[in-house]
Parts: C-alpha cells; sequence; structure tokens
C-alpha cells in the first residue's frame, strides 16, 4: 500500500469576487470556494498552488 505523503492546504475565501475578471470567479469555483469565509483543504500540488496566486488577494492560505 503507498503511504499518501501529500502536504494539504488550508484555503479560506476572505475577498468578494464580485467585480473581477470571469477568470477569477472560475478559480475560486475551481477551488470548491463559492462563497466568503468558506475553508477548503486541498492538496499542495503546483497546480492548486498556481490557482491560489491567480486569487490570492481573495483568500488567506495556511498550512493543514
Amino acid at each position: 500500500m503507498a503511504k499518501n505523503d501529500t502536504k494539504k492546504i488550508k484555503i479560506t475565501q476572505t475577498g468578494s469576487p464580485i467585480r473581477r475578471d470571469k477568470s477569477q470567479r472560475a478559480t475560486l469555483v475551481g477551488l470548491g470556494l463559492n462563497k466568503m469565509h468558506r475553508t477548503v483543504e486541498v492538496a499542495a500540488t503546483p497546480e492548486v498552488l498556481g490557482q491560489v496566486k491567480k486569487v490570492q488577494h481573495l483568500v488567506t492560505v495556511e498550512d493543514a
């Protein structure tokens, strides 16, 4: 059985997607966030970290 050593991060939406580009709104939905103060726990893959960087002004990130 393989050991799952992927690092997890908690992402909380702190900013509103109102008056933002459609791509930023879609990125939030892709991360599983669609309402203010909602938190998700995801694996810290390069793809997810790239999405977080795109909307870094709308979210807060912490280690899980």
